[in-house]
């Protein structure tokens, strides 16, 4: 972000909310945030926590744990099955396309799942939130309960986890709202001193 000359809007699909989440805190550049089918995690909390406090998630048991070492350490990334990969991820998308995307998705390692927020940005930055109703991924009554809470902006639209496949121009919409919302706060702010 550092390298960024200008005004920032912050997106995140997934997993990326808890990593925007953590990056913004403190970046004075950062103006929005916007969560794509998202976590918006609180300080303490975990990814896979949040996913499973409502019910409604079918991601765990679709998916397939493969150890990794790499000499200093060791682990498990998580791969969703390619048998179950279109029906728990992207069931609005072709086929042919859940099909290239389920043999080359990279996986999530499960510590990172694991891993506690030691920030929030969405607590000083104002954030936008796209719900996806249809995602098995993470229940949309979970996504609602995140936004609530940081007082997120919401839109909700009748699609998968892969939204920004199967719907790019709702993903694009939201991002071009939070930031023409908040450049108008900044030209007030400017035109107001």
């Amino acid at each position: 972000m550092a390298s960024v000359d200008g005004p920032i809007v912050l997106a995140g699909h997934s997993y990326g909310g808890s990593v925007l989440s953590e990056a913004a805190d403190g970046a004075d550049q950062v103006r929005a945030l916007v969560y794509i089918a998202s976590f918006l995690l609180e300080v303490g909390e975990s990814t896979a926590e949040l996913a499973g406090k409502y019910p409604g998630g079918e991601l765990g048991p679709a998916l397939n744990p493969v150890p990794f070492s790499t000499g200093a350490a060791s682990g498990t990334d998580l791969y969703i099955r390619q048998d179950m990969f279109r029906a728990v991820f992207a069931a609005d998308v072709p086929a042919a396309t859940t099909e290239l995307m389920a043999a080359t998705q990279r996986p999530i390692t499960a510590s990172a799942l694991d891993d506690r927020a030691e920030k929030a940005a969405w607590t000083s930055i104002p954030s936008w939130t796209l719900i996806t109703t249809q995602d098995l991924n993470i229940p949309a009554e979970s996504m609602r309960f995140m936004a609530a809470r940081a007082n997120s902006t919401t839109v909700e639209i009748d699609a998968s986890h892969a939204v920004a496949v199967s719907r790019p121009d709702a993903v694009a919409d939201l991002i071009r709202q939070a930031a023409r919302e908040t450049s108008r706060e900044a030209v007030g702010a400017r035109s107001t001193e």
